[in-house]
């Protein structure tokens, strides 16, 4: 097996604190009040990294990555062992928000990694190969999810039982609700199972991942049932205390040009979808695929997986391999004997550089022999006297002031024995009257509560047509919501910064600390209590810390530990359904983890100890010591001097107002 050599990385240092020229030292001591004291003292605060600031699932990123890395330890049990594994507590706090992580470790275009603060360094943390790391774990090992410890007689209704569907579902049965699936066809998973073709999503990896959900209980699915069709809104309204639709975009927008009723001519949905289903074999030897998305890619890529069929009657000797592979139980060199390569060209308006497909499917389909048209819109479709298409005739267009302008007299045909139209996707909203808006879409609150329909949420396409990963953060937002109205009749506000945070109290609680009522005025900020979170602000659900305030001198240039790929090309692409990602080893997984900076919270490096020259920064006691909770600050020695700000790496200690003995 081959693999493809790993992306060359940057191997200089991009971070300096001073730049050439700079011959004045600028002392943080110039900001205090007094040269002896002041009340500025270090205050601990917590900010929402820009990782998960960017992650539409809202998964708490630097926490699971601090577990895999070591900093973070699973609770200690009765027998003073370790409670589980780091992989299982790793994976445990990454599905508190998504139930699908070996599927997103190799799917989602991780726009976490864009917002990385370390790619100021040298390059983002690979988070969603360690994501993909920890899933496979708990697939290996069979983990599941636990049942509610509470049933709250409450029941839930969930329209379509897809990505959003099935994580809502989760996240209700986590609250104690009870779950009916309403699903139009014969098995979950949505665009999973019918959409993404499985040499991206392995079969037995999505169904394992569903199936752990509806193990947990207290799910029932009905297949094949069409709201409006086979079931009325009003008798799901009628029988539930809440209903959440996650219907998706499941059809294709149909190519509008003369000609496109061929029956050749077909979307990028149905095309996958026949594909995952079985029901076509071949593509055919030319094929056209219209548009520049990550459908567009995958519809192409299955397209030179599938071939056209090749005539061996005529050839004995063809023949007899296909009878020798038969007999070995190699049904792929039988398949390549039987068939031949499709050439398989993207005609997409814009430029290849606006394509808004991840840049990796890109670059995959052109490794795989995909020929890219930039610059052509569709004119019409050619047919024979039969009507079936044969060609896709275009015309050459320029972008003028981001207008497409057609050159006259450049159109041309571009041979076609199968033309795939994936230019976008809509929603059916047959039997679900006063959803959609003009834009055939749901208007929905921050707590994706339908306008004016009190009870009825919505997530997925069905608001937003984006990543599946958007789909998981809207299940979990509509969840919060739904408990919130049966629970108590109305919904409360979202943060402004509405991701799953790290709650300090709830993790020191799980590692012994007991919380007792305070007078009033006697403030978390307190160094008097142990059991208090000492000198703590919690700015998560309001602010993203920036690389600007990170010491980012503090960190070493560190490669990634990147996946390999299966090395699949133009010559070998035919009938290769092999899984293409080759997911990282332990060790690899754990030392992407370190490369994590941590942003906004301690990551108990001791340069705030072994800086302060009063002394003053000190250890918490090491049976004490958690996530989050690594030192504390003596106000009798502090003098505020800003020394550990100036050396935290990851901007958790900021001067904020103290004193002696408060």
């Amino acid at each position: 097996m081959s693999t493809t050599t790993q992306t060359p990385q940057n191997t200089k240092t991009t971070y300096r604190r001073y730049k050439d020229g700079d011959d004045k030292f600028r002392r943080s001591q110039e900001q205090l009040f007094k040269a002896s004291w002041t009340y500025k003292c270090p205050t601990y605060v917590q900010q929402t990294p820009p990782c998960q600031g960017q992650c539409p699932a809202g998964e708490d990123i630097r926490s699971y990555l601090n577990i895999v890395r070591g900093i973070e330890k699973p609770p200690v049990g009765p027998d003073g062992k370790p409670s589980m594994p780091w992989q299982e507590y790793a994976w445990r706090r990454l599905t508190e928000c998504n139930p699908f992580p070996a599927i997103m470790g190799r799917v989602c275009p991780a726009p976490c990694q864009t917002g990385c603060n370390r790619a100021k360094v040298e390059g983002y943390v690979g988070i969603n190969s360690v994501e993909q790391f920890l899933g496979n774990y708990a697939i290996e090992q069979g983990l599941g999810f636990p049942k509610p410890e509470i049933e709250t007689g409450k029941k839930v209704a969930v329209i379509g039982g897809g990505v959003a569907g099935v994580s809502v579902a989760y996240q209700l049965r986590k609250k104690g609700h009870q779950v009916t699936i309403f699903e139009a066809y014969k098995k979950l998973g949505g665009m999973l199972t019918f959409g993404l073709p499985a040499y991206r999503t392995p079969r037995d990896v999505v169904d394992a991942e569903v199936k752990r959900i509806i193990d947990m209980g207290g799910i029932e699915v009905r297949f094949n049932t069409r709201v409006g069709k086979d079931i009325s809104m009003e008798d799901i309204r009628a029988k539930f205390d809440a209903v959440f639709i996650g219907i998706g975009a499941q059809a294709g927008n149909k190519l509008d040009i003369p000609g496109a009723d061929a029956p050749n001519v077909t979307d990028g949905i149905s095309f996958l979808r026949a594909f995952n289903e079985g029901k076509i074999d071949c593509a055919g030897k030319h094929i056209v695929v219209i548009g520049g998305g990550d459908t567009a890619m995958d519809c192409a890529a299955v397209a030179r997986r599938l071939g056209a069929e090749c005539d061996v009657s005529t050839s004995p000797a063809n023949q007899t391999k296909v009878t020798i592979a038969a007999r070995e139980g190699n049904s792929r060199q039988a398949l390549q004997v039987l068939r031949q390569s499709s050439e398989v060209i993207i005609a997409y308006r814009r430029h290849v550089q606006e394509m808004p497909a991840s840049k990796h499917e890109i670059d995959a389909v052109i490794e795989e022999g995909v020929e890219l048209q930039p610059c052509v819109a569709p004119v019409s479709v050619v047919q024979d006297a039969d009507g079936k298409a044969t060609a896709l005739r275009v015309i050459k267009v320029d972008w003028v002031n981001k207008k497409m302008v057609p050159q006259e007299g450049s159109e041309y045909d571009i041979p076609a024995d199968l033309i795939v139209c994936s230019v976008g996707q809509y929603i059916d909203w047959t039997g679900m009257d006063g959803l959609k808006n003009p834009k055939n879409v749901a208007n929905v609150d921050k707590n994706l509560q339908a306008i004016g329909q009190p009870g009825v949420f919505v997530g997925g396409d069905a608001i937003t047509p984006l990543l599946l990963t958007t789909a998981i953060g809207h299940a979990r937002i509509a969840a919060e919501g739904i408990d919130q109205y049966v629970m108590n009749g109305e919904v409360e506000k979202r943060p402004k910064v509405d991701k799953k945070l790290f709650d300090m109290p709830a993790n020191m609680t799980k590692f012994g600390a007991k919380f007792e009522p305070v007078p009033e005025g006697y403030t978390r900020a307190t160094c008097d209590n142990k059991n208090a979170v000492h000198n703590f602000d919690d700015r998560a659900d309001r602010a993203i810390i920036e690389a600007k305030d990170l010491f980012l001198g503090h960190f070493s240039h560190t490669p990634r530990n990147e996946r390999n790929m299966i090395d699949i090309k133009a010559d070998n692409v035919l009938g290769n359904m092999e899984e293409r990602l080759i997911g990282l080893t332990e060790a690899q997984a754990q030392a992407e983890a370190k490369r994590c900076m941590s942003c906004g919270m301690c990551f108990e490096c001791d340069n705030c100890v072994i800086y302060c020259p009063q002394g003053a920064v000190k250890r918490v006691p090491k049976k004490e010591q958690m996530a989050g909770r690594y030192v504390f600050t003596d106000y009798s020695k502090c003098i505020g001097c800003h020394i550990c700000m100036d050396v935290c790496p990851t901007g958790y200690i900021q001067m904020g107002l103290g004193g002696e003995g408060n």
